[in-house]
């Protein structure tokens, strides 16, 4: 039987006593699975992700974690020259003792770590030349250098082109298939979340949270309560398989004000 990774119980943040972030949160993360935070901008999300990373502590209830985490931000950017090889191997700095060199061993987990990736050739690439795309290869491979059990993500396929986000998706559930670490992520696209994770969690508000396997709730009516939008589930074939997406509805109407949105921005 699978384990928790991740358990919350009641768990609270405010950033101010007036203010609560998140409030009476509950859910379970099993291992080996990728979970899904969905919500509109302002309900915790990213609250949440810090909380599960240690960056914050909890003001009520509990957190408790089961093995070592590795967080990769929405944008990652570097102030010196590294190489991708560079970024993989400070995997590797916890298993490096202090004023220390990596070793032979270290190189040569972060180069089998970026090729794993995809990546080995471009291992004495500028970090700041590459994609962002492959940014983000980059910086799964540096957590899976170091060796972390569960892999923290904050809106992965931000910023990304149509090519790229399948990439990383695919990489995403890659790690939990192949390598059995559990993945939590946020994301604003509720198909990539139908698509690749196992559990989501629907956050409302504060007491209002919903969680269970994505394919049972990630449904039409739940994601318009959501999102305060239309949105539809369909089903199509592809290449021979049977698979689902989730698209916005966008009339007549909404199709203008996003014009007027696009115009005034």
């Amino acid at each position: 039987m699978s384990e928790a990774a991740i358990s919350l119980r009641d768990l609270g943040f405010f950033y101010s006593p007036e203010v609560w972030a998140l409030r009476h949160c509950e859910a379970t993360i099993m291992r080996g699975r990728v979970f899904a935070l969905l919500g509109p901008n302002g309900r915790g999300k990213t609250t949440l992700l810090h909380l599960v990373i240690g960056a914050l502590k909890p003001c009520e209830g509990s957190l408790e974690v089961k093995g070592r985490v590795a967080f990769v931000p929405q944008l990652f950017e570097v102030s010196f020259d590294y190489t991708a090889l560079d970024m993989a191997m400070m995997g590797r700095a916890r298993h490096i003792g202090l004023f220390a060199q990596p070793s032979r061993a270290d190189e040569a987990a972060a180069l089998a770590a970026l090729d794993r990736f995809g990546m080995a050739a471009y291992a004495e690439r500028p970090f700041h030349a590459l994609s962002g795309g492959q940014r983000q290869l980059v910086i799964f491979a540096r957590a899976l250098v170091a060796e972390a059990d569960i892999l923290v993500l904050d809106e992965p396929t931000s910023a990304l082109d149509l090519e790229n986000q399948a990439l990383v998706l695919e990489r995403i559930a890659a790690l939990t298939r192949d390598d059995g670490l559990t993945v939590v992520m946020t994301t604003h696209h509720p198909h990539h979340a139908l698509a690749i994770a196992d559990d989501v969690l629907l956050m409302h508000g504060q007491g209002d949270y919903r969680v269970g396997p994505s394919r049972a709730l990630l449904t039409e009516d739940n994601l318009r309560a959501l999102y305060g939008a239309p949105l539809k589930r369909l089903a199509f074939e592809y290449e021979g398989r049977s698979l689902e997406t989730i698209a916005p509805v966008l009339t007549p109407a909404r199709r203008e004000t996003a014009r007027e949105i696009a115009r005034s921005a």
